[in-house]
């Protein structure tokens, strides 16, 4: 059959009207019904005049009584193309019924009162396997078997609850066939599930060729990012497609569900395994109270916004000095109010962290006890190039944004930091280092109650500006990617794991701490780079593979940027009741004394002198390398 035909006659027959198909499925049934009737008689009396004479009296029984034994049976309720084994049954139950409905008018017909003994028996096999015959070629041919193109072959890595929910959902479809389970636990490996075999992980590339597997489909919700990266790696590199169900985090979320398929994004492969957060820590600086988050619409700031409204603040208040920033923000929060049906409050500000009227008139009418301050510039090369109007937002943007919270008696104040605040060699790690001293010797100073802390941490996946985005805009282009360096390495951490931990440790806060999250293992760009390729079902084009799709370029470090990071100055910190998240213990200031030196950094930013920016941030910050001049 011509596949266009084909088709089109199937998407008719799909989109007809619940009645249409029962009347179809009626009627087809009414005619086998009746002319099955004839067959058995003929078959009993093996002549085809005396088996008409002996059964055309119930032909019409035969044709009214099916549709109606069939109703009561159930078998209009099923849907042809997703029949189950309670459909065998309902088959079974129909043609009983109407067989015993036909001996019943028989006996009481005088017309036909010599009935053979064997008709009935002989009627209800041929009906039940004509009338289930029927539905299962049918569905057979409304699934693609009988033209449409051919399944591609899968395998499900997980024969668990996850795995065999993910084979019931795809049993139906007409694009994969799931040929093999993959598993680890050695109970099911060699046995079968709904006829399909499970093998081990061992045997793994031997399943990829023996099946000939398109892609793999991971059902491990729980698994660690170390397994997952693993298989991929395994998959990727025979050109299979690796696609996942979602992860636990995403369950627990309700941003995804067990059913659904996606491809594997590199947040499913680096940093750690996600530690399930303390509920107590999450809600002690928020349930019940007024939260500020400024840079409310940045990647980190969102995230945040959406971590707060989980632990039910009475109300929300939003800075960002974006607009449009703010207008998306504030729409997403709306919208998840709304689907929480909660009371919350949300309020927003369009401004500058450095409007000090601003600030002081948000925290007072607003009433705000916890602030989380994660408004800055953070683009390393870009605020290298402009490096005054960084250390205005990173430095006196913190400054401004502290002093206001102390006059407004906030309770609690946890500033967004980063690992380049560690012997930094970038003005925008300067300037978060210098952010950290100013509120470690304010609350050293201060006899406020408002608790200062700081929480310090690595690259987030996906944030704006970071090398993932950069990948994946390069990969749509068709390539290359570009390196900076062979050896750059960095920290990693989802978006939500960051503001989650970040909520976690300012809730442990005493006052002046500087906190560090562990950020797993850290991760060579270039393997990042190589592993997205993969992910993107591109080859990787390089001397041992000249064929390859796309190339790496290695574009020599920009200024100001690390080969390594480091999370702590000293060589110590301290265990805290949380295992992600340690304690730094790092030298700052009096406030007499730098009071005045920030004074002079301040005239330095007014006046727009760079070169006095630079110079000051060096004497300012211990450890800050000094780049040569910048360039445009």
């Amino acid at each position: 059959m011509d596949i266009h035909y084909y088709i089109c006659v199937r998407n008719l027959l799909v989109q007809m009207s619940g009645a249409s198909k029962i009347l179809l499925a009626a009627t087809t049934d009414a005619v086998l019904s009746a002319g099955l009737l004839f067959v058995a008689y003929w078959l009993v009396q093996a002549n085809i005049s005396l088996a008409w004479n002996s059964c055309q009296g119930l032909i019409f029984w035969a044709v009214l009584g099916a549709p109606i034994c069939f109703y009561f049976a159930g078998l209009y309720k099923e849907i042809t193309r997703y029949i189950g084994p309670i459909f065998a049954v309902r088959v079974v139950a129909g043609v009983a019924l109407l067989a015993t409905l036909i001996l019943i008018i028989s006996f009481l017909t005088t017309r036909v009162s010599n009935l053979p003994r064997t008709v009935p028996f002989i009627y209800f096999a041929l009906t039940t396997l004509a009338v289930g015959g029927t539905r299962l070629g049918a569905r057979w041919w409304l699934l693609g078997k009988g033209g449409y193109p051919s399944k591609s072959k899968v395998a499900i890595f997980g024969a668990g609850a996850a795995g065999i929910g993910l084979h019931s959902a795809l049993i139906h479809g007409r694009e994969q066939s799931v040929v093999a389970f993959i598993d680890d636990d050695p109970k099911l490996q060699g046995r079968k599930i709904r006829n399909v075999p499970v093998y081990s992980s061992e045997n793994i590339l031997q399943v990829f060729a023996n099946y000939d597997i398109k892609a793999l489909l991971l059902a491990l919700p729980g698994a660690s990012r170390s397994r997952r990266f693993k298989l991929v790696q395994q998959a990727t590199a025979h050109g299979i497609r690796v696609l996942t169900v979602p992860t636990l985090a995403e369950l627990d979320d309700g941003t995804a569900s067990v059913g659904q398929l996606r491809p594997v994004k590199v947040d499913d492969l680096l940093g750690r395994t996600p530690v399930v957060a303390d509920e107590e820590l999450m809600h002690r600086h928020i349930t019940g109270k007024s939260v500020l988050v400024t840079g409310a619409g940045g990647s980190i700031g969102s995230q945040l916004c959406n971590k707060i409204l989980q632990a039910s603040p009475t109300r929300l208040v939003l800075l960002d000095q974006c607009e449009h920033n703010l207008y998306v923000i504030e729409k997403e929060i709306r919208h998840l109010i709304s689907k929480r049906g909660g009371e919350m409050l949300l309020e927003t500000a369009l401004g500058s962290v450095n409007d000090r009227v601003l600030l002081d008139r948000l925290l007072v009418s607003q009433r705000i006890e916890t602030v989380y301050h994660a408004a800055a510039y953070k683009h390393v090369p870009m605020v290298e190039k402009h490096e005054t109007a960084g250390v205005e937002t990173n430095v006196f943007g913190t400054l401004t944004m502290a002093k206001a919270a102390l006059h407004a008696g906030v309770k609690a104040f946890i500033f967004i930091s980063t690992d380049k605040a560690v012997r930094p060699t970038s003005v925008m790690g300067a300037s978060k280092r210098l952010a950290e001293i100013i509120l470690q010797s304010l609350h050293a100073s201060s006899t406020a109650k408002t608790v200062f802390s700081m929480v310090r941490f690595g690259n987030v996946l996906g944030s704006s500006g970071s090398v993932i985005p950069l990948f994946q805009e390069q990969l749509e282009r068709g390539g290359p990617l570009t390196v900076t360096h062979p050896e750059m390495v960095r920290y990693f951490m989802t978006i939500p794991e960051a503001a989650q931990l970040v909520i976690q440790a300012g809730a442990m806060a005493k006052g002046g701490e500087v906190f560090v999250l562990d950020m797993g293992e850290p991760v060579k760009i270039i393997d990042l780079a190589k592993n997205m390729i993969r992910l993107a079902g591109r080859t990787l084009r390089d001397e041992d593979h000249p064929t390859g799709e796309i190339e790496i370029q290695i574009t020599g470090a920009r200024p100001g940027e690390k080969l390594y990071e480091e999370l702590l100055i000293s060589s110590n910190s301290v265990a805290t009741e949380h295992a992600c998240i340690g304690l730094a213990h790092e030298p700052f200031e009096s406030w007499h004394t730098l009071e005045a030196k920030l004074d002079r950094l301040q005239t330095a930013v007014d006046q727009r002198d760079d070169g006095v920016v630079r110079k000051l941030l060096g004497e300012l910050v211990g450890g800050y390398e000094i780049c040569g001049a910048k360039s445009y």
